[in-house]
């Protein structure tokens, strides 16, 4: 009886979960839920992470995404075509190599300056930079402490999301990115 009582329990917590994530339409923090559910992060993310599994695992048209300590419903995006048809919306995009660079240069050195990502890149990237913002993927987090207080740049929570990310530290380190020269093949 007392596991039976425990799955109810469980699954009304599931429940609530998902009436918060739907009604808020964006990220929601997880301390946050955990303070309305009256309990603390750490006894949280066990439910999640299952809860994160039941939505993998079920063919549905929703996921649950978790990233930067943050909770959110959306749509599955195998559905997005679907969704497009009707509300008109466009949600993909392109990034040209010049801003992927740029994100690049961000993502790994962040806060960083308009100015020191033009010296890592040999070139201007204010055009970059503009693209990057419209779509929501950096933002200013601050100034620098130096002449002129230049703007310090970072990324958003929908870069994480673009790229599928639950954080920073889910970036790959450089030597995964660089070219395997000195391989040996047998």
């Amino acid at each position: 009886m007392c596991e039976t009582t425990d799955l109810k329990k469980k699954q009304k917590l599931f429940n609530i979960i998902e009436a918060i994530l739907f009604i808020a339409g964006e990220p929601v923090p997880v301390r946050d839920i955990a303070d309305a559910l009256e309990t603390t992060e750490l006894e949280l993310v066990p439910l999640v992470e299952e809860m994160g599994r039941r939505y993998a695992g079920e063919e549905r048209g929703i996921q649950l995404l978790y990233f930067n300590d943050k909770l959110q419903l959306c749509t599955h995006e195998m559905y997005a075509p679907f969704i497009q048809r009707i509300f008109h919306t466009e949600t993909e995009f392109t990034l040209t190599q010049a801003s992927l660079e740029t994100l690049s240069i961000i993502a790994y050195r962040q806060p960083v300056t308009r100015a020191e990502i033009e010296a890592v890149r040999g070139v201007k990237c204010d055009y970059s930079l503009s693209i990057l913002a419209e779509h929501g993927l950096i933002r200013e987090v601050g100034r620098k402490d130096t002449i002129g207080r230049p703007k310090l740049l970072g990324t958003t929570d929908a870069f994480l999301k673009h790229f599928g990310l639950s954080s920073l530290a889910d970036l790959p380190t450089v030597p995964e990115l660089l070219p395997a020269e000195n391989a040996i093949t047998e």
